[in-house]
C-alpha cells in the first residue's frame, strides 16, 4: 500500500509539511516524481484543462514544462481541515520566446487515507512581467 506522509488529518504542522513537499517535488520538474504524490485515479481542474490518473498527470506536466522555461513555485498554506488543504501560490517562467511571466493561484487539495492527493482544483492567472521584475 502506498503512503506519502504526512497522513490525515492534518495538523497545522503537518498541513506546512505537506505544502512544503509539493513545493519541493514541483521545483524539481520531474513529472514523474510528482505524478507519484497523487493517487493514480486522482482528479485535476488545472485552469480550463481536466486531468485524470497518473499518466495524464505525466503528460500533462511533461507539456508544462517544455513550455515554461526557469520555472520556480513558491507555495504558502491558507487553510486546512481533515483531510483537505488550501494555498495560494505563485510562479514564474518564461516562454520560448523569453517574455517572462509570474502566475498568481489557488488550489485546493483532498487526500486520501494514505495521504495521496485524490483531487487538485487549481485556478490560475498569469502576468506579463519583466525579467528585472522577477521575485523567485
Amino acid at each position: 500500500m502506498e503512503q506519502k506522509f504526512p497522513l490525515p488529518p492534518f495538523t497545522y504542522e503537518t498541513a506546512l509539511q505537506k505544502v512544503q513537499l509539493a513545493e519541493d517535488a514541483w521545483n524539481t520538474q520531474d513529472p514523474e516524481k510528482v505524478s507519484k504524490a497523487y493517487t493514480v485515479d486522482s482528479e485535476w481542474r488545472n485552469r480550463s484543462v481536466f486531468v485524470n490518473g497518473r499518466e495524464e498527470i505525466v503528460k500533462f506536466l511533461t507539456q508544462k514544462w517544455q513550455n515554461e522555461h526557469q520555472y520556480k513555485l513558491k507555495k504558502e498554506l491558507w487553510a486546512f481541515t481533515g483531510n483537505r488543504i488550501a494555498v495560494r501560490f505563485e510562479y514564474e517562467y518564461h516562454d520560448a520566446s523569453g517574455q517572462w511571466f509570474r502566475a498568481y493561484g489557488n488550489e485546493n487539495w483532498e487526500f486520501d487515507p494514505n495521504g495521496l492527493m485524490q483531487k487538485r482544483y487549481a485556478s490560475i492567472n498569469d502576468v506579463p512581467i519583466e525579467e528585472k521584475d522577477r521575485r523567485l
